[in-house]
């Protein structure tokens, strides 16, 4: 049972970004950090990285929906390079500091002292719990509304622009969702002196090996591997532009 204090920060929140719950204690849940629980000594299950992995689905099929509709002439590559970036750690904390999520969050005294509640990878999270806690409060629509209201301007910048072509998030996105291995980039050959050098790369997925890209780093060299990964599997175009 929520006190009155509790309860008043949580419709604080929720009066901020247009949006209601039935279920406050599943709310209070998702916005709980597993550092809180660890020093209260509770039980792991009441942190809030359940509905973390719930909301991460909810989220993608969301984003996933809206795409298909909002660009009916683009592909499945294209698609997944806008889902790959906005369902990204950095675009979710971007959203979630945007609706001052962290100052809602419950957490351990040592993580706060060491900045956790600012950790991007803690708002994001949060974020990712509190779509996971709205879902199972019964307010899809509504969640759909606030994503869309949430992403629409963030998702015609990544269509926009050239960091969408960032293939080595899209071939490690498209991995996950069809349960097979990370991508792996072995380095084939280093040419050249060490202020000039070349690599030579090879990306490899469940031991299947796609032919060695090249590139003045191995950065460069492994956005041209994953891109040439992402041809054979048909997901993307001849265009390459960009090694983000």
């Amino acid at each position: 049972m929520l006190n009155n204090k509790r309860k008043t920060e949580l419709d604080e929140l929720l009066g901020s970004i247009n949006l209601t719950v039935d279920n406050y204690e599943l709310l209070d849940l998702a916005l709980t950090h597993s550092s809180y629980t660890f020093e209260n000594k509770l039980s792991s299950l009441e942190n809030n990285e359940r509905l973390e992995f719930l909301g991460d689905a909810v989220l993608k099929l969301i984003v996933s929906d809206y795409l298909l509709d909002r660009f009916p002439e683009y592909n499945e590559g294209e698609l997944t390079k806008i889902r790959s970036i906005l369902v990204s750690d950095k675009i979710l904390a971007k959203t979630a500091k945007m609706i001052n999520l962290g100052k809602y969050i419950k957490m351990g005294y040592h993580e706060e002292k060491q900045g956790g509640r600012k950790r991007s990878s803690t708002m994001a999270c949060a974020f990712e719990a509190l779509l996971g806690a709205l879902y199972l409060d019964g307010k899809m629509y509504d969640l759909q509304m606030f994503l869309i209201e949430q992403f629409d301007e963030e998702i015609t910048m990544i269509d926009e622009s050239e960091t969408k072509y960032n293939y080595k998030a899209i071939l490690q996105e498209y991995t996950q969702a069809e349960g097979l291995e990370l991508p792996e980039y072995v380095i084939i050959k280093e040419n050249g002196p060490s202020h000039s050098k070349t690599f030579e790369i090879e990306v490899k997925i469940n031991d299947i090996s796609y032919k060695p890209e090249t590139g003045k780093s191995k950065k460069e060299a492994q956005q041209k591997a994953a891109h040439r990964a992402l041809l054979h599997l048909g997901l993307v175009e001849e265009k390459i532009s960009g090694y983000d």
